[in-house]
């Protein structure tokens, strides 16, 4: 089985080789963008990433096995263009994501908060988030990248990508109120370093 890095470099001499990148990603790809723009939005995007793939194929490194990251990279920044729609997909989006993580953060907040107030603040609080956090924070949970790979898409150091993510999980404790001073666990990093008593 060929890898990505692989199909992209067969693709310049066979330019149908880049389907099997296609049938390899689509549904990935396709679940992190309805997640974010609902389902017909994201037919559009994802169709529309996979052009902006197979044209920039070129400029892709050959020595980056996963073409994942690159991908998810691509339809964050075309995702931008339709902003439009995706402050009016907030609503249901929230409402599915505090069905998620609504019943752990409602046990932890208290019996003050009940789940409508919870998704009310999650709302408030992930629209007030930069673009740059929010994407960040997205491509960890739903596009399920790790940092190194969240990086990679978004072209950034992982310190930033490190940054952002801590930066958005306090707001939203803040917004669940839940805002600890608990350790934070390595949240899928690669690179944690051994802990010291």
């Amino acid at each position: 089985m060929s890898t990505d890095n692989e199909l992209i470099v067969r693709s310049h001499v066979d330019p149908a080789v880049f389907a099997t990148l296609y049938d390899r990603h689509a549904s990935a790809v396709y679940r992190y963008l309805a997640q974010r723009l609902g389902d017909h939005a994201a037919d559009d995007v994802m169709s529309e990433t996979f052009l902006v793939a197979f044209e920039r194929r070129g400029a892709y490194d050959p020595q980056v096995l996963d073409a994942r990251p690159w991908l998810l990279g691509i339809a964050t920044r075309l995702m931008r263009k339709h902003a439009r729609l995706e402050a009016v997909a907030w609503k249901g989006m929230a409402a599915h994501m505090a069905a998620q993580v609504a019943p752990d953060l409602i046990e932890r907040a208290g019996a003050r908060m009940d789940a409508e107030r919870l998704t009310r603040r999650l709302t408030s609080a992930l629209r007030k988030l930069s673009d740059a956090d929010r994407d960040t924070l997205l491509l960890y949970a739903w596009g399920h990248l790790d940092y190194a790979a969240i990086a990679a898409a978004t072209d950034v150091p992982i310190g930033t990508v490190r940054s952002r993510l801590n930066r958005a999980r306090r707001v939203l404790r803040r917004a669940a109120d839940t805002d600890t001073l608990e350790q934070e666990t390595d949240h899928g990093r690669t690179d944690v370093a051994p802990q010291h008593a």
